[in-house]
């Protein structure tokens, strides 16, 4: 079978995006299903049982499904514009680390799983590892079908269209029986292992975060008609906050905060915007850190608001408590490969939505560039491989 690196390249044209570059395939869309579908045909050639459960997350079990299993795996799909390795090389490693424990004789003792999950980025509908988020229950199954895409589609209806059912989103006792430890691998999203000169760590934490979305509300009007004193324009308060969520980042030790995506409405170039959501994706090492710099922001929103005439309505659209994995878990794993360093992560994963339901690692592979959730991100084949060969390393010692 084939490794890591030709799995990457057998699916390098899916969701390929000529406008932004890298990649864009979102939950449900035809590059992500074109994905799912060749993850599927993987699997099966593998003789692996593929089940997709109530949350649309697809399960590829070796032998039969059972309790306390042993269970890998990431995501498929991607931030718009994003890189090729962030979801797909957890994926194709764990399909890779089978294949290696195959070829050298292996068979679990119990049972084992490759687990791809649903819309972790949260590229479409905006909430990120809704998969594993409904898996474990944290999400309100009713918010999150009334969630909604950029077109207006909510995810009930997209969730429909794919030929599943709504009305069993939720919450899964019998998914989460059977997960007895999980681990992902994952492309490294930061420059530690390049200073340490290591191709794999273990993850330590993950830092607290959310996204916000601020909607500044003013009056739309005519860009030539309209006299400067006359306009009550949301762009000027939603700009400031803007630049006053990297202010607010700077005075918190470890704090981050961005606004990568702004929206006016109507959207017209000799238009004064109606409406601008903003929305911040803010972090740092710990809850009281972050919420407090949330609150800070939210204040000065409205002050800016204010100024221009205008008002500002914050809504929480999701939030992740900082994660310490367990840490006997990531102990063993560390020792298993050759006292692999342990690395904190400022990036969410669906491991940090399991962790406080089942035992959950991860493995990071070494990012020569350091950037990710953008076209530059890499890994280079030969730290592939040896991400995959520590998997399955892993694999045998905890199902052997």
């Amino acid at each position: 079978m084939a490794g890591p690196n030709e799995l990457l390249a057998a699916i390098g044209s899916v969701g390929a995006d000529r406008h932004r570059g890298g990649y864009s395939r979102h939950v449900f869309d035809d590059a992500e299903r074109e994905l799912r579908e060749w993850y599927v045909e993987q699997a099966e050639a593998r003789d692996l049982r593929v089940s997709t459960d109530r949350n649309t997350n697809i399960w590829a079990w070796w032998g039969d499904p059972g309790d306390d299993a042993v269970v890998t795996g990431s995501h498929l799909d991607s931030v718009p514009g994003g890189g090729a390795f962030d979801g797909p090389l957890g994926v194709v490693s764990s399909l890779s680390a089978v294949d290696i424990l195959r070829d050298a004789g292996f068979r679990p003792r119990r049972p084992l799983a490759v687990l791809v999950f649903a819309e972790e980025e949260g590229g479409r509908f905006g909430v990120p590892c809704l998969g594993s988020r409904l898996l474990a229950g944290t999400i309100d199954p009713d918010r999150a079908g009334a969630l909604r895409d950029p077109s207006g589609l909510t995810f009930a209806e997209a969730t429909r269209s794919f030929g599943a059912d709504p009305a069993r989103l939720g919450r899964d006792e019998e998914a989460l029986r059977r997960i007895g430890q999980f681990v992902e691998l994952h492309v490294e999203q930061g420059r530690g292992l390049i200073d340490l000169d290591r191709p794999v760590a273990v993850a330590s934490s993950i830092l607290a975060h959310g996204r916000w979305r601020f909607r500044f509300r003013g009056q739309g009007n005519h860009a030539g008609a309209t006299l400067i004193a006359d306009r009550h324009d949301p762009m000027l308060p939603a700009s400031r906050l803007v630049l006053e969520a990297r202010k607010a980042a700077v005075g918190v030790d470890g704090g981050r905060a961005t606004v990568g995506r702004l929206i006016p409405n109507p959207g017209g170039t000799n238009v004064i915007a109606s409406t601008v959501d903003v929305w911040l994706d803010a972090r740092s090492p710990d809850d009281r850190s972050t919420k407090s710099m949330v609150e800070d922001l939210s204040g000065r929103a409205a002050e800016f608001a204010a100024e221009e005439g205008c008002q500002v309505d914050v809504t929480e659209e999701s939030y992740g408590a900082t994660v310490h994995f367990d840490t006997a878990f990531r102990d063993q794993l560390s020792s298993l490969l050759d006292d692999a360093p342990a690395l904190p992560t400022g990036a969410g994963h669906d491991a940090g939505i399991l962790a406080a339901e089942v035992p959950t690692a991860m493995l990071f592979v070494r990012n020569p560039t350091g950037i990710s959730h953008a076209p530059e991100e890499h890994a280079e084949p030969d730290d592939c491989a040896a991400g995959a060969h520590a998997l399955a390393r892993v694999l045998a010692h905890l199902a052997g």
